[in-house]
């Protein structure tokens, strides 16, 4: 989320455009969900643009505002961390991802049979939707981001973990007080840390993204 239409239009470019760079970069297949984590926070960015121009309200972008922050990051970040796993680490992050599985599924269901609606207010939107027993979602959204990356056994995910965490609380604190919203410029640091991953040396022995793709 960023402070306004512009701002979102302006940082989704530019974290698009690491993504691209992330994915070109991408030398193992196995790395390219999370080398295409920036794409997918750049176009929420973009849809969020379209949320601010339409004053909030109930309308399709907002709905898919929360249809990519909510079930398809849950799922898409355990299982891109679980690609790239140590053999040693794929065990214990078998619980990020069924936690992310089952919020996912919690949230599914609910954005599907309830109304999401969205509201600016001054530098910050808004998003509601009704979810019964919100904390223990929220626990399990969290144990299936930021607890994935923690225990990804490469230290840049784990440092992107402890980002995305400290990130998490600052912007919900400014959030909250309806200050002003800079999940934007956390996402944009967090996707320099993913390109600086995805250029990491690749062991030998280890299926790489073919050539021609």
């Amino acid at each position: 989320m960023c402070w306004s239409a512009t701002a979102d239009l302006v940082a989704g470019s530019a974290i698009a455009a690491v993504g691209v760079a992330c994915l070109a970069r991408a030398r193992r297949a196995a790395d390219l969900p999370l080398a295409a984590l920036p794409l997918i926070l750049g176009a929420h960015q973009f849809v969020e643009s379209v949320v601010w121009r339409s004053g909030g309200g109930p309308g399709p972008a907002t709905v898919a505002w929360a249809v990519i922050a909510l079930p398809l990051l849950a799922v898409w970040v355990p299982a891109g961390v679980l690609c790239v796993a140590p053999p040693r680490n794929v065990r214990p992050l078998t619980v990020p991802l069924v936690a992310g599985l089952a919020t996912a599924a919690v949230l599914s269901y609910r954005l599907a049979t309830h109304s999401v609606t969205a509201e600016v207010r001054g530098h910050t939107v808004g998003y509601a939707v009704t979810l019964p027993g919100a904390e223990v979602i929220v626990v399990g959204y969290l144990l299936a981001t930021v607890g994935s990356l923690l225990l990804s056994g490469h230290h840049l995910l784990r440092v992107l973990g402890v980002l995305v965490a400290v990130g998490a609380v600052v912007c919900w604190a400014l959030w909250e007080r309806e200050f002003i919203s800079t999940w934007c410029a956390f996402a944009a640091v967090c996707s320099l840390v993913l390109y600086r991953w995805v250029r990491r040396p690749v062991s030998s022995g280890v299926p790489r993204v073919p050539a021609g793709r």
